[in-house]
């Protein structure tokens, strides 16, 4: 199965590690299934759902061969970060002779348009230094009004990423430690490739980010990660006031700095090699001098 987009075949692989998603997993389903170009072969592997996930996939294998289904039943409670990137790794593996031109990991707690992927993967065929890349997605808010997540715009949204296959070896795929979403993107950045999201393709996020483990747990998660990826403390000390403003207060900026302060304590190795830190924190510096010529511009105008 060829995806034909801009007169050239591009063909495209899923892989999905799910755990007890059987509230939103049929909308993902649905989704991909519906798509206007179809991956080549979707590997959902189930890391020891207790649900009815097992159920409803097996409801939709017999009308789309495209898809298989792993199951690993003794898997138990799935930690911060490790297991997930761990499942998709042995998803990696079932692969095996396949042929495809780009991978997707893909959370299934997602919806998204029937031409979503098409226009993902036009993007790439246009811009061949295009390494990872994503949509945008939004999440419902408190008052359940569906806004997008804002992202650098360097970042593509790890529940749904599309790294071209060179870049994927390149960077030696994805690693099972907190901060993976933006090792790679690091390692993707300092050999040359690209990496972005496109804010006119939409995805729609049912399962908020953190939703499912705690804003305190979610935010220490991201503090040890931030760490690890070789971040300045000066762009820490910006990202922490941030977190202390943004709802729910307090919580989620506490959990930022002991998590940072714990991987200093702890002293967690780095997930970078040197090089790749100076790119990164050269990367951060050049967005942190951006919202303050924006800031500043803004402060002005008020004042005129």
């Amino acid at each position: 199965m060829g995806a034909t987009t801009g007169g050239s075949s591009i063909r495209y692989v899923i892989v999905s590690p799910v755990k007890d998603e059987e509230k939103y997993i049929s909308l993902t389903l649905q989704s991909v299934i519906n798509q206007s170009i179809k991956p080549v072969l979707w590997i959902i592997v189930d890391d020891g759902s207790i649900d009815k996930t097992s159920e409803i996939i097996n409801g939709f294998l017999a009308a789309n061969t495209f898809i298989r289904y792993e199951r690993n039943p003794k898997a138990g409670e799935r930690k911060l970060a490790f297991a997930e990137i761990q499942a998709f790794n042995r998803g990696c593996r079932l692969i095996d002779s396949t042929d495809y031109d780009f991978i997707v990991k893909l959370d299934c707690d997602l919806s998204f348009d029937t031409n979503y992927f098409e226009q993902l993967l036009e993007k790439f065929r246009m811009d061949e230094k295009l390494g990872i890349a994503s949509g945008v997605y939004l999440e419902p808010n408190r008052s359940g009004i569906w806004q997008e997540v804002i992202m650098p715009s360097y970042h593509a949204a790890g529940a749904s990423k599309v790294v071209r296959k060179e870049c994927f070896e390149q960077i030696g795929g994805f690693i099972p430690a907190p901060g993976w979403d933006t090792v790679d993107e690091i390692r993707a950045m300092s050999r040359g490739w690209r990496t972005t999201h496109f804010s006119n393709l939409k995805m729609y996020h049912h399962k908020p980010e953190g939703s499912s483990i705690g804003v305190f747990k979610n935010s220490f998660m991201q503090g040890e990660a931030y760490y690890r990826s070789g971040g300045s403390l000066l762009f820490f000390v910006f990202k922490a006031i941030r977190r202390f403003l943004t709802f729910p207060f307090m919580a989620g900026g506490f959990g930022l700095i002991w998590g940072y302060l714990k991987a200093v304590l702890d002293k967690k190795p780095p997930l970078v090699k040197e090089p790749e830190a100076r790119y990164y924190n050269a990367q951060l510096l050049k967005r942190l001098k951006a919202k303050a010529k924006s800031f500043f511009k803004k402060t002005l105008t008020l004042h005129k």
